[in-house]
């Protein structure tokens, strides 16, 4: 135990001597991180409460609407908290219905998936604007650096020593490695997180397209049930 808290005091007299040695500048990346990271972390448990990787589930229950079983269908669709299956449920809800027109039928499958993928994208401009800023504070932390070292340099006057340069710009070139380190895994995070939410809107408007177009998929002199007697358009959510 007394081993780990020396460790923690290590750590912590480490980040001290690097605020201190990078001055604001560094002091603000750390911010930017500490954020980047609190965010990444919520979104993550969102992404895994929500089940977004679950595509079984809404092709599963498809499937069985697909063979004219839309209560069963509606059923396990409304199990999943997946997106795809949240928007195929209401999706197969309205299909059943005869008195709402098809356009406005499929507004309210668009404005429904909407709002979920919005959730999904919520804090995520933030990450842009950390991944974005994070490189240029660094390089403004290592400019303001580089003046200092050189008046430094201009104040020593005929008596220069190397040491003092090189002790500058290492200093000032401290910023723009932790900006740097901030900036790349917070773009590889952003990446991940948007590729996931695309490949969520995808799926969504694939099955609510099979929705839809159910009555397509079967043989000739087939019967069509009462939720198929309609043909439906594609609802794009991308």
């Amino acid at each position: 135990m007394n081993a780990f808290i020396d460790q923690l005091a290590g750590i912590g007299d480490a980040l001290s001597n690097i605020v201190f040695l990078g001055g604001p500048v560094v002091l603000l990346l750390i911010v930017m991180s500490i954020v980047a990271a609190a965010i990444v972390i919520a979104k993550a448990v969102q992404f895994r409460r929500v089940r977004i990787n679950d595509r079984r589930t809404a092709r599963s229950a498809l499937s069985i609407y697909r063979t004219g079983n839309a209560g069963a269908a509606m059923t396990m669709a409304r199990r999943s908290p997946n997106p795809a299956s949240r928007v195929l449920a209401r999706a197969i809800q309205l299909r059943a219905r005869h008195d709402i027109p098809e356009p406005v039928m499929r507004e309210e499958i668009l404005q429904y998936g909407g709002d979920m993928l919005e959730s999904l994208r919520s804090h995520l401009r933030p990450l842009e604007v950390i991944a974005s800023l994070a490189p240029l504070l660094g390089l403004f932390g290592t400019v303001l650096g580089m003046i200092e070292a050189f008046r430094d340099l201009e104040a020593a006057g005929s008596q220069v020593n190397p040491a003092l340069l090189s002790g500058g710009i290492w200093q000032a070139l401290l910023t723009t490695a932790i900006g740097l380190a901030v900036a790349m895994p917070t773009i590889v995070a952003l990446n991940w997180l948007e590729r996931a939410i695309d490949r969520a809107a995808h799926e969504m408007d694939s099955v609510v397209t099979r929705v839809f177009t159910a009555d397509l998929s079967r043989q000739p002199g087939q019967t069509l049930s009462d939720e198929d007697d309609e043909h439906g358009h594609s609802t794009p959510f991308i």
